[in-house]
């Protein structure tokens, strides 16, 4: 019995580091998602109200923002969109965002990436 029990345990391990190799090869392989739902889902909403509302917008606005996705990471992303929403007010700080380099970097890097998404997309 004990003798069963060594070998239960050995094929044990051995399952579970097949598993575990296994699920780091197939994670490396996989491109990283970091951008959350909510934003794929706007990103998508605003595409189609511009370019109608219909299935074949859906599908160029959804390969869109994988574009997009796949060309800055999300921490980018939606600081180019707080900057882009502050040139569009009217507060006293706009001037700032608009004139600050690193702040226009940032917008040109999404502008680019928006670019690139309807070159492949539309």
């Amino acid at each position: 019995m004990r003798r069963r029990s060594k070998h239960i345990l050995a094929i044990a391990a051995f399952v579970g580091t097949l598993l575990v190799l296994g699920t780091s090869a197939f994670a490396i392989s996989l491109p990283k998602n970091d951008y959350p739902t909510e934003a794929r889902a706007d990103y998508v909403f605003a595409c189609m109200q511009v370019n109608g509302e219909t299935r074949d917008s859906l599908i160029k606005c959804s390969c869109s923002i994988d574009t997009v996705a796949s060309l800055i990471p999300y921490a980018d992303y939606a600081s180019a969109r707080t900057i882009l929403m502050m040139l569009n007010s009217t507060n006293r700080y706009r001037d700032m965002f608009r004139s600050f380099g690193p702040f226009k970097e940032k917008v040109a890097n999404l502008k680019r990436a928006q670019v690139e998404g309807e070159l492949r997309c539309f």
